[in-house]
């Protein structure tokens, strides 16, 4: 049943604002190979989890364009185009020098902020976002870029030096791994995206982009930018069914590097295609079911702040948000008593409304599904315990306070994703440790207490149960210089600025005996400039 309430809330379509109003994008071409291939094709009709009341009044999904849906065959001939673009290793890109595939990133970022406004609006409509996260995502995304190609400077100029030990000259530098293929989150389409796929290309790898199924077309504006920063073959698109156009590619054994953001079940199938596993390289983040925990002694105004933003930031469609809280007894109901009303406080409505914090959820069948966690819970003794939690018109769904959650409920293992919050009270805080021991996820979790010995006998075990421990603060990525990785099924390789460039790159070296004839030839080819890789050269 839809409640009232939400149901006026969306709009009609004379009540959109006219700078937040869009015409459907009907994508009819791909980036294949360093030219826009038109498609002709079948096509997959994207639909906004905005809702227009009908002639009947019936809520209806707005239509928000179309992308086209390749087979095996197209992604056949995208994966020929990035494996011949590296050659193994002696195409143009990965042999170009550092300081011009710098350049060439930064005519792409000139090029994708001229579609700034059309690239945010695109988040807002097709994945729910509000303006002024949408916004962020877009802006962080270009920092992160210049923030990499920054830190690949500094990289460059430490490994540009010769070492002499035990008799040996070398210079080591890092090298590119050869075909990726990336696969970004609908979450984060753009931001999550690019911090695999910029220093991926950066480093001197070739690519294969597949879009998310939500959150495709905001990507088909920077196409073009793509296409005309960086030589034919260095970034191709990839569209259709993931079970269509995946296997083919994985299965000929030509991809040496998995980056995917998604879950561990996708992740396992994706790398047993694989035909040769030691030759494969993967870099992911996946499946997060991040805890916190409020000591007996906690600031709960402070854990309540920090909770509210850990929890529901982006509706809790994120990794890294909070998605279950441990609560000692002693203090559940005070702390239920400060939350509550702050959930039901947040302003649910469509992305452009101002002060808006709960917007449309994208996925079709996530409020029946959400719906389902409650009535599970439910049926073994907890409840919905804030004002109006719960309620649901169409894609909008107000956000639910469960409580009290327990073992055996979906709540309190299964990672929900999205607006409902599980709330378990705890007497010791060996029920907590506990749980993250036999949990199957292990990304993040929050302490929130102000005892610095109670806090102190958390730390210990708790980072070698997650990759981070947060004190009196929700879970989060940033900033993008902190590692970002996870233990058990939530993560494989680690992520920052830093470390993306590491993990997309391998060091490569070279030596020979510190001999007169030797360090002869070394000067000749630095002198005159004829290696690429070994090289003097200083970047500023």
């Amino acid at each position: 049943m839809n409640d009232p309430q939400l149901t006026q809330l969306f709009p009609t379509n004379d009540q959109i604002p006219a700078e937040f109003r869009i015409e459907p994008i009907h994508q009819r071409a791909y980036l294949l190979n360093g030219e826009m291939k038109q498609w002709d094709g079948p096509v997959s009709e994207v639909y906004s989890p905005v809702c227009v009341p009908d002639e009947q009044g019936e809520l209806q999904r707005q239509l928000v364009g179309s992308y086209p849906v390749t087979g095996p065959q197209q992604a056949l001939e995208a994966l020929d185009a990035a494996y011949a673009a590296y050659n193994n290793g002696r195409g143009e890109w990965p042999q170009m020098a550092v300081a011009d595939r710098i350049a060439c990133m930064e005519t792409f970022v000139g090029k994708m902020l001229e579609q700034k406004k059309l690239v945010v609006n695109l988040i807002m409509w097709e994945i729910g976002k509000n303006l002024a996260d949408a916004t962020k995502e877009f802006d962080r995304t270009v920092t992160y870029i210049y923030d990499t190609i920054d830190t690949l400077k500094t990289m460059d100029r430490n490994s540009s030096r010769f070492r002499i030990e035990e008799g040996i000259i070398g210079q080591i530098r890092r090298s590119p791994l050869g075909v990726v293929l990336a696969m970004g989150p609908f979450n984060y389409p753009l931001n999550e995206t690019y911090t695999t796929l910029i220093p991926a290309i950066l480093m001197g790898n070739t690519i294969l982009f597949k879009t998310p199924k939500h959150g495709s077309l905001l990507h088909y504006p920077l196409l073009e930018a793509f296409r005309t920063s960086f030589p034919k073959g260095v970034v191709n698109s990839l569209y259709g069914r993931g079970a269509d156009v995946i296997p083919p590619v994985m299965q000929s054994g030509k991809v040496n590097v998995l980056t995917l953001i998604g879950s561990s079940r996708v992740a396992d199938q994706l790398q047993r295609q694989h035909p040769k596993l030691n030759r494969l390289r993967s870099i992911m983040s996946l499946d997060a079911k991040n805890a916190a925990i409020i000591l007996p002694d906690a600031d709960l105004d402070v854990a309540v702040k920090e909770c509210l933003l850990g929890t529901l930031s982006f509706n809790g469609q994120r990794c890294t948000a909070i998605k279950i809280i441990w609560v000692h007894r002693s203090v559940a109901d005070q702390f239920l008593s400060k939350f509550n009303p702050e959930v039901s406080k947040l302003k649910p409505g469509m992305p452009w409304d101002a002060g808006v914090q709960i917007t449309p959820l994208p996925e079709p069948g996530k409020p029946d599904y959400l719906t389902e966690c409650i009535r599970d819970a439910e049926a073994s003794g907890a409840t919905v315990v804030n004002e109006g939690g719960g309620q649901v018109s169409a894609s909008l769904f107000k956000p639910a306070v469960v409580y009290p959650v327990q073992e055996g409920m979906k709540l309190y293992r299964e990672e929900q994703f999205g607006p409902v919050i599980p709330i378990v009270p705890f007497d010791d805080v060996e029920e907590f440790i506990d749980y993250l021991i036999t949990d199957d996820h292990g990304m993040q979790a929050s302490i929130f207490g102000t005892d610095s010995n109670a806090i102190a006998q958390l730390i210990d075990p708790l980072v070698n149960l997650v990759s981070r421990v947060n004190i009196n603060a929700q879970c989060q990525r940033g900033p993008d210089t902190f590692p970002f990785t996870g233990r058990k099924d939530s993560a494989e390789g680690t992520l920052s600025v830093e470390d993306a460039l590491r993990s997309f790159s391998i060091r490569s070296a070279v030596a020979t005996k510190d001999t007169a004839a030797n360090k002869e030839v070394l000067n000749d080819i630095v002198g005159d400039h004829k290696s690429t890789f070994l090289s003097t050269n200083f970047i500023f």
